[in-house]
């Protein structure tokens, strides 16, 4: 098929006579010493072949060489490796996204223990506060830089995104004694969700609870879209063209305000335990639904009684309940010392100081307080807020998306992390405000958009994408022909 690679249809050996180019038909299984100079004088100078690319769902990490471990286990590696089978030349970077709660890494790899060509994208997240890990694993990468890509140690380059890319620029040249190439972080995004988009096979799809993974199909209309980015916090592009994007919107509650408030609220130690503790809660014991103000649904308006009308509306008169019921109970006469102490207290003050009233406060109890704050699970808790941050971010969305005229939205970064009741509550809501006319699209690897493309921004015109560099009109073409041969063939 044509266009399956950046810049060539096939792996092949080429060669140059009278500097000229002359293809010699032969599947290429080495790289020369020649190619492997040029990489080094010209870091990232290399074209990648993505026909026959497919993402790897087994669940070992067979795209991380023996002896290459993170440090301290701080890390999380994803499974879903991109193969590309038919990729031989060099390549001697690797590209990080360092936001404000992860750092995303990329890097490519020879297939272990295999003679076969080729090799694979591999994926690889740290938190941010252990940034110290991520560095050392990208000095392991630099060590390992001849067993995974064929290049010399010293030979290795880093691009880097992200405003960790400015912060911690010094920290990574001194520890790694390397070039680092900062990248714009929203170009970056742009470019690597159209790599995706356009060149990985069942990498995006759309998701509902009856339908949870519906592949999309490239399209001849790529552009305008929207990008929904969140991560910390949630930056909105509207996208018209390769490269040709703007920032249209976004707002600060995003993946940070899930971690930091459940951070405070339960005894989730990372952002995973945060998700799996939602994926087991029930929000209707936080949340006030609107079955509890109409008793059945506003079918008027639209909405079912299962519909969220108040985040944590339930948890003030819950609490207060849950206390006067402790009090009644004794709360109080067996043995708060804690509430004796501070009646003691103000008694005191009031005697030694004339004319001095305390205001009188109702006495708080601990042990009410504690059986109060039983009542509410970690997991109910942790369900209701990721609901209320996700419906915000979806009807944003939504009314972005309406004052641009735009109907393809695509969520990325590391909030959604794959999990499905916030692909679930982010899908509904934007078919629920669109009326179905505007659809909510995902990706596999939604959180390495910007590391992804920071990894293709140093390339060669046309390395990237097919068409990428060139005027949109090329790129669309492209796909159009491409659709056509599938409806025909």
């Amino acid at each position: 098929m044509p266009g399956d690679t950046y810049q060539a249809d096939v792996a092949i050996e080429d060669g140059e006579v009278d500097g000229k180019t002359v293809t010699t038909g032969r599947p290429r299984t080495m790289t020369s010493t020649a190619e492997i100079d040029s990489t080094i004088i010209h870091p990232g100078s290399v074209r990648i072949n993505v026909k026959g690319a497919f993402i790897v769902d087994t669940p070992e990490q067979p795209g991380t060489p023996a002896g290459l471990s993170t440090p301290g286990g701080n890390s999380y590696h994803e499974t879903k490796d991109i193969r590309l089978p038919n990729h031989t030349a060099v390549i001697s970077h690797i590209a990080v996204d360092i936001g404000g709660s992860l750092a995303k890494l990329v890097y490519f790899s020879r297939e272990a223990h295999s003679t076969e060509p080729g090799g694979r994208l591999n994926f690889q997240s740290f938190e941010t506060d252990r940034i110290d890990d991520c560095i050392e694993f990208m000095r392991h990468l630099k060590d390992k830089q001849l067993a995974l890509n064929g290049s010399r140690p010293g030979e290795l380059c880093v691009m880097a995104t992200g405003g960790g890319a400015y912060k911690y620029y010094d920290r990574i040249r001194q520890r790694l004694g390397v070039d680092v190439l900062r990248e714009d972080e929203m170009e970056c995004l742009i470019i690597g969700l159209d790599f995706f988009i356009t060149e990985i096979p069942r990498e995006v799809f759309t998701y509902s609870e009856t339908d949870p993974m519906h592949f999309a199909t490239p399209s001849a209309d790529i552009y305008p879209y929207m990008l929904v980015n969140i991560g910390s916090g949630v930056s909105i592009l509207k996208v018209s063209g390769p490269r040709t994007y703007e920032r249209v919107g976004g707002t600060s509650l995003g993946g940070g305000t899930l971690w930091g408030i459940l951070s405070l609220l339960t005894p989730a130690e990372s952002f995973d335990d945060m998700l799996d503790m939602a994926a087991h809660g029930d929000n209707s014991k936080v949340d006030m639904l609107v079955g509890d103000i109409y008793g059945t649904d506003y079918g008027k308006i639209g909405l079912k009684s299962t519909t969220i009308a108040s985040s944590f509306g339930k948890v003030f008169r819950m609490k207060r309940e849950a206390e006067n019921e402790a009090e009644d109970t004794g709360g109080l006469s067996n043995g708060d010392d804690q509430n004796r102490r501070q009646q003691q207290n103000s008694e005191r003050t009031n005697a030694t100081t004339p004319g001095t009233t305390q205001p009188q406060q109702r006495p708080t109890s601990s042990r009410a307080s504690e059986y109060a704050r039983s009542r509410f699970s970690s997991a109910d808790i942790s369900r209701s807020l990721l609901y209320a941050i996700s419906n915000n971010i979806g009807q944003i969305a939504y009314l972005q998306s309406q004052v641009h005229g735009l109907s393809r939205i695509y969520f990325g970064g590391s909030f959604i992390r794959g999990h499905p009741q916030t692909m679930n509550t982010l899908g509904y809501a934007i078919k629920f405000w669109s009326k179905g006319e505007k659809q909510a699209y995902f990706l596999r690897h939604e959180g390495y958009l910007g590391a992804v493309g920071a990894f293709l921004k140093h390339q060669p015109r046309n390395w990237g994408r097919r068409g990428s560099f060139e005027a949109a009109d090329g790129l669309e073409e492209r796909l159009r022909l491409r659709t056509e041969e599938g409806a025909t063939s």
